[in-house]
């Protein structure tokens, strides 16, 4: 039997020491644990899927929480329902006791630990949703207060009329115009399509 952790954070901002610290004690393998910094959003995740390689039967793998195996209710069944009945491995959630695929190898041990598995799964859901929920609300709120959010908007120089026009009659190039007024190509472009759009209403 080889022991395994597997370790997933949203971005690659997030810190992974309360993740290592939690799998520490049970004396894991530095080379069996796996490491994801990248968005739930899909399971497209490198390290994730060395380890589904890696995994034998009889194997045991360690995680902090449920909802480091997926994004949703669906992904967290449907992961766990690979790793414990076609891989064949035990699995040991930390943040709770009774998901242990150890304990309760009867028929009233697996039922506990599905309905368990359900019901932290749907909360996991339920919780980002919620958090995804109250961070619209609290960017709608202060939007309606006037707070503005993104890089402040690059200024045009004073000669931009200028600027723009020798670039519309081709006496500059693009790079030579966005250069001129200090920007980038992309960003030269949208001001000119907003002025041009203003110009039409004027």
């Amino acid at each position: 039997m080889a022991v395994y952790g597997y370790i997933r954070v949203s971005t690659n901002d997030q810190n992974t020491a309360h993740q290592f610290a939690a799998l520490e004690k049970w004396e894991i393998p530095k080379k069996n644990l796996y490491v994801d910094k990248q968005s739930g959003k899909d399971f497209n995740r490198p390290a994730y899927k060395k380890l589904l390689r890696k995994l034998k039967e009889g194997d045991l793998l360690y995680i902090k929480s449920i909802d480091r195996l997926g994004r949703n209710y669906e992904e967290i069944q449907e992961q766990w329902r690979i790793l414990t009945k076609e891989k064949k491995i035990d699995i040991v959630v930390l943040d709770m006791s009774l998901l242990d695929t150890r304990n309760g190898k009867d028929l009233l041990g697996t039922f506990t630990s599905d309905v368990v598995l359900q019901i932290l799964s749907f909360v996991a859901q339920n919780e980002r949703e919620n958090i995804r929920i109250r961070q619209a609300e609290g960017i709608a709120a202060a939007k309606a207060n006037g707070v503005k959010f993104g890089r402040p908007e690059l200024p045009l120089p004073d000669n931009s009329h200028e600027i723009h026009k020798a670039w519309r009659e081709k006496k500059l190039t693009l790079k030579q115009a966005a250069e001129a007024c200090g920007m980038k190509e992309s960003t030269f472009l949208c001001k000119v399509k907003r002025i041009e759009e203003r110009s039409k209403l004027t």
